[in-house]
């Protein structure tokens, strides 16, 4: 997203982002506040869209791995077997522990919790969609899906912050549900940034286009006196 540019002969403020002033804890006054996620437009278009499924291809490839490497290793020595050839000496010694070992053997236990946090991994890879970094955008079209990552969400939600009059600098978050925006101000009242902060936050949020637009937070602190 860009802003139209000026003409040659206006001067924009850039924002701060290098280093960012502290807040005076002093002078937090009422300048805090919470509200609910701006109105999805009349259309209902992007209302029920889902999250975006990862395609897990790494956890996919490590246990297709580990599966063809043991498959292939039992089928050699059971061909090995059928060739009238000694079993391996690894498969005699696991057959001859497991008949051996009491259930309530250290390794036993052990085993068994290494292979159950291993299948409970899998299970919940399998049934969560992943991607949580990227939110799903109101759906335009029919066949096209479209996602904004939480960071470039933040990063509109900042600058816009860094338009209003009075704010020195600014931090933002946007999670699935809440967009938290923390804003310095060096001048100016603080109730008087923080109103116009949720104007244009509100309308930002709007202008991102998400289907489903998270809870604005706002908090606005005065910067810090130098002393000395």
């Amino acid at each position: 997203m860009s802003e139209p540019q000026g003409s040659e002969g206006t001067t924009q403020r850039l924002p701060v982002i290098e280093k960012e002033a502290e807040p005076d804890q002093r002078d937090q006054s009422a300048s805090a506040a919470a509200y609910g996620p701006p109105p999805v437009p009349e259309d209902g278009a992007g209302g029920g869209e889902r999250r975006f499924w990862s395609a897990r291809r790494v956890p996919a490839g490590i246990v297709a791995l580990l599966l063809l490497l043991v498959a292939a290793i039992f089928l050699y020595d059971i061909a090995a077997v059928r060739a009238h050839r000694p079993a391996m000496h690894w498969r005699r010694e696991l057959s001859r522990q497991l008949a051996e070992r009491p259930l309530d053997d250290t390794w036993v236990l052990i085993g068994a919790g290494v292979a159950a946090a291993l299948g409970l991994w899998l299970l919940v890879l399998a049934i969560t969609p992943g991607l949580r970094s990227l939110l799903p955008m109101r759906r335009t079209h029919p066949d096209v899906r479209a996602g904004l990552h939480r960071d470039a969400a933040a990063m509109v939600l900042r600058d816009r912050a860094m338009e209003v009059a009075g704010v020195q600098a600014a931090r933002a978050r946007v999670s699935r549900k809440k967009a938290d925006v923390r804003a310095v101000s060096h001048f100016r009242e603080l109730d008087d940034v923080r109103a116009d902060l949720d104007v244009t936050l509100t309308e930002a949020i709007r202008g991102l286009g998400l289907a489903r637009p998270p809870a604005l937070s706002v908090h606005v602190a005065r910067a810090t006196r130098k002393k000395g």
